[in-house]
């Protein structure tokens, strides 16, 4: 199974925190990160994206075809993000959209490194892997959109 977090690009400051809109710079880095995805996701990968309007607007640079999912939005548990991809049973690749912290302390338990939250910077991805019947996992790519 292949798990890619992406979290989501740079959204105005502001209050109600899960209306917060991306910025003009944000929209850029989503098309970036967008246009270099589409070369490199199987076509069928699922998507699943919080509830957030940033993280609808930075998925949308890719796709109209994905599901909200609420248990990934901000303030939620790492443990929940892997829970809703289904991580490693579900075979195939997940895509999820989401927030830092979270992804950060996701992308910490994969790596085994749970004492220590990793920082994911805005628009960022990181790919995993793990093949069945492994318990390796492999961090196969990690990217910043002003590397794209």
């Amino acid at each position: 199974m292949d798990l890619i977090l992406w979290r989501h690009a740079e959204a105005q400051d502001g209050i109600p925190d899960h209306a917060r809109a991306l910025t003009a710079k944000g929209f850029k880095q989503a098309g970036k990160v967008a246009t270099f995805l589409r070369q490199h996701l199987p076509g069928d990968c699922r998507i699943l994206v919080s509830p957030a309007t940033r993280t609808q607007q930075t998925v949308a640079a890719l796709t109209e075809h994905f599901t909200i999912a609420p248990t990934i939005a901000p303030g939620a548990s790492a443990l929940a993000v892997l829970h809703a991809a289904r991580w490693p049973d579900a075979g195939g690749t997940v895509l999820v959209v989401g927030h830092q912290p979270t992804l950060g302390e996701v992308a910490s338990h994969l790596i085994g490194c749970e004492d220590t939250t990793l920082s994911i910077k805005k628009g960022s991805i990181w790919w995993f892997s793990q093949r069945d019947g492994s318990s390796q996992v492999t961090l196969r790519l990690v990217i910043t959109p002003d590397f794209l």
